[in-house]
């Protein structure tokens, strides 16, 4: 992997990540697009630099952190079910990785979901972040559950999940990002800790990368982020459904058409 190939894939990270429209669906894209799917550093890349994604939602909402020990609690209520769920199915999990088919499914079918999401909840959307009960985040927990299907996209998922809860969209959004925070750290420490455990180990100029990486990611998810939530509160879901559909649709040709399309 080169440095322009670190960038490139570290500002997909930061603009997918926390947007419903699936990392990995863009990532597994990305990556087969530069040749650089099936190098071993690449997978361990494209989780490793989430660290710096996740670092710029505490960055933006440092307040938020420091604001009451329930917020953290509602946090790990939340957590609780992914981190049963996944340490259960992370082989399976990783198994479906490879099908790309699923991916691209998924984006389909979730992406036509999202044409309907504001029809569906707009009546309902009354409550702020504020007003999260811990069965409502045991309740968007176990929506981020269903974002273990890779192209669901944990940000759709849990967004959703809010919007069950009548959260409005951005109080589900902003819900979204700080479950990221524990979410992805420990599957990040997760993946990290298995790499090391199975005997992997980082050369200067990987390690450099990786800096590079979350460097960026970090930037980038910062931009994305503040602009997510102007889109999402102006013009809500169906925009990002017709993107998913398009992007389910692309995988869907390139696969067909003989490319290789992963990233484990």
């Amino acid at each position: 992997m080169s440095i322009i190939q670190a960038i490139w894939l570290a500002i997909i990270e930061g603009l997918t990540e926390f947007l419903p429209v699936s990392s990995t669906g863009h990532m597994i894209l990305g990556s087969s697009v530069m040749g650089i799917a099936h190098e071993e550093f690449t997978k361990i890349f494209t989780v490793a630099i989430q660290f710096g994604a996740i670092l710029s939602v505490v960055a933006l909402y440092w307040k938020r952190f420091f604001k009451s020990v329930d917020f953290y609690i509602k946090l790990l209520i939340a957590f609780i079910p992914a981190a049963i769920f996944g340490k259960l199915l992370n082989d399976y999990i990783d198994a479906l990785l490879e099908n790309p088919t699923v991916v691209a499914c998924t984006l389909l079918l979730g992406g036509v979901v999202f044409l309907f999401v504001d029809k569906w909840f707009r009546k309902s959307e009354t409550a702020g972040s504020s007003d999260i009960s811990s069965r409502s985040a045991l309740t968007i927990g176990l929506f981020q559950c269903i974002a273990m299907i890779p192209g669901v996209s944990r940000s759709a998922a849990t967004i959703i999940g809010g919007l069950t809860q009548k959260l409005n969209r951005q109080a589900a959004a902003e819900f979204s990002f700080f479950l990221a925070v524990p979410t992805m750290f420990a599957a990040t420490a997760y993946k990290i800790f298995k790499f090391y455990h199975e005997g992997g180990h980082f050369v200067q100029a990987q390690i450099n990368l990786l800096l590079i990486g979350n460097i960026v990611a970090f930037v980038v998810a910062l931009l994305a982020i503040r602009t997510f939530i102007s889109v999402l509160t102006r013009y809500g879901f169906r925009v990002f459904g017709y993107y998913r559909i398009a992007l389910g649709l692309l995988l869907l040709a390139l696969h067909f058409a003989g490319y290789s399309l992963t990233i484990v």
